[in-house]
Formats: structure tokens, sequence, C-alpha cells
């Protein structure tokens, strides 16, 4: 999970680079369709690719979660920016813990509960920007209100695994649910298509697309999957606690610089929140 959060955090700045340059539902469903290119030969090496209603349907509603989150994710980094999207994505955690109580039966202890409101508080405060004035004001902008819609249907992601999971192979459903996420978002941007002027598509889009496809499509979604079992969905979730530190880590190697100091303390409690969800759980 710790390999799974670096990889995703380098999504964030990946996709604020690449957002401008096509329809946000268009490029997740570029993203999908080669994700399901790369994964799908393996899967029907090893395992065959027979079909299963069951299967279909449970992949189907996993998807749909899938789905709205990354068409939420960028469209909203047109308008703000990858580490308010990472933090953001720390109050993942706390809403996916909700769900589980429901969904799952999944019982919290009193130090993770704790463990969760202090990861929202340090979300808050980034968001804010440390700034009281901001939080009471309530002065979020468009594309951190779209992201937070994001992430409230992300969070039924890994309870949803955990329900629905039928003991077939992590890597079956992974591709069933990449399958199914085309559909869905063949039925958003299918009328899109036409209209996209493909042969002026930037190179560097290309190119970010395909490392999402592989890197933070494929390759993390198995990870995650195969961790549910063993950590639960709660903490798993938890392991994106962890994006905003790095996204700040990527930020400065990219010669982005480090935001203001007042947001740092925001960010150590999330680091917090995230080490005594993983050590009490």
């Amino acid at each position: 999970m710790v390999l799974c959060a670096a990889l995703v955090s380098t999504s964030f700045t990946v996709g604020a680079a690449i957002a401008p340059g096509l329809d946000p539902a268009v490029l997740t469903l570029i993203r999908f369709i080669l994700a399901t290119c790369l994964l799908g030969p393996y899967v029907q090496r090893r395992y065959g690719l027979l079909f299963s209603w069951s299967l279909f349907w449970r992949s189907a509603l996993i998807s749909a979660c899938l789905v709205t989150f990354f068409w939420c994710m960028f469209l909203a980094l047109r308008s703000t920016t990858a580490l308010n999207t990472s933090v953001i994505f720390t109050l993942v955690p706390s809403i996916s813990g909700v769900y589980a109580v429901f969904l799952v039966r999944e019982r919290l202890a009193g130090k993770q509960l704790l463990a969760l409101a202090c990861g929202m508080v340090g979300a808050v405060w980034v968001i804010f920007r440390g700034d009281l004035s901001l939080f009471l004001a309530m002065a979020w902008n468009r594309g951190d209100l779209i992201f937070l819609g994001g992430c409230l249907a992300m969070g039924l992601y890994t309870p949803l695994i955990r329900l629905l999971h039928r003991g077939e192979s992590m890597l079956v459903m992974t591709f069933w649910i990449l399958i199914t996420g085309c559909i869905w978002l063949l039925l958003v941007a299918g009328s899109h298509l036409p209209k996209v002027a493909w042969a002026e598509i930037p190179i560097p889009v290309w190119a970010g697309i395909c490392y999402l496809s592989l890197f933070t499509t494929v390759v993390t979604f198995f990870l995650t999957q195969y961790a549910i079992a063993y950590l639960g969905p709660t903490r798993v979730m938890a392991y994106s606690y962890l994006y905003p530190g790095m996204v700040l880590i990527i930020d400065l190697l990219l010669g982005h610089g480090l935001p203001e100091l007042k947001v740092l303390p925001g960010i150590v409690i999330i680091l917090v929140a995230m080490l005594v969800l993983q050590y009490d759980a």
C-alpha cells in the first residue's frame, strides 16, 4: 500500500498537467481502454475470459464509483491544484469508514475514530491554508467542490470490494471493473468522441495517459484490491493520508517549491492520523 500510495500521488501531478488537453470524460475513457488492453491479455492467458453476469454487475457497481471519481478529478484539476486534490482525498478514509460500518459491519476502535477525525481536521487545515477566516467563509473553489463530490463516490470503492468479492482472482475482478468502467464512460462520453481533434492531442498528453493507465490504474487497482482482503477497507484507505506529503515531494523535485508554511501543520496532522490508524488496527 505504500507503493500504491506513491504511484497514486503521481497521478495528481500528471493529471494536472494533462487535464486541459482533453474533455475529462474522454480522457478517463481512453485511460480505462488502455488499461483494459494492457491487462486483458494476461488475464486471458492465466484465467480465461469466461463471462459471468454476477461478476459483471458486481464489477459495474464498483466501477461506477471509480468512473465518477476520475471524471471529477480531471474536471477539478482544471480549476484547483494537485496538492489541494491530494489533500481533499484524505477525507476518503473517513467517508469510507462510515460506509464500511453500514455495508460490511466493520468495527472501528476509539483510537481509529479519533485518527479519522484528526485526518479530516488536517485536510480541512490544508484546504483553507490554515486561515480560520477562509474556513468560516467556506471559501472552497469550484475545483475543490467538484473533487469532493468525486471523493464521496470513491469512499464506496473499498467497502464495495469487500462486500461484493466472491473469491475470484483480484486480477479478474480488476479486469471486469475496467471493462464495465469503459461501458459507463462510453454512455457518458460517446457522443463527444467524433468531436475530438485526435491528431492535435500533444504527445505529452498521450504519454501522461499511458502512464496513468498502466501504473496508476492497473497496478494500483490490483494492489488496493489485494490489500483489502488483509487490511480491511478503512486501513487500506488510510494510506491516502500519505498523498499530500508525497505530492509535496514530487512538486519540490519538479521545482514547484513548497507551499506556505502555515499549510505544513495540517499535513503533519494527516500523517500522524495515518500512523495511528495502522498501529491501532
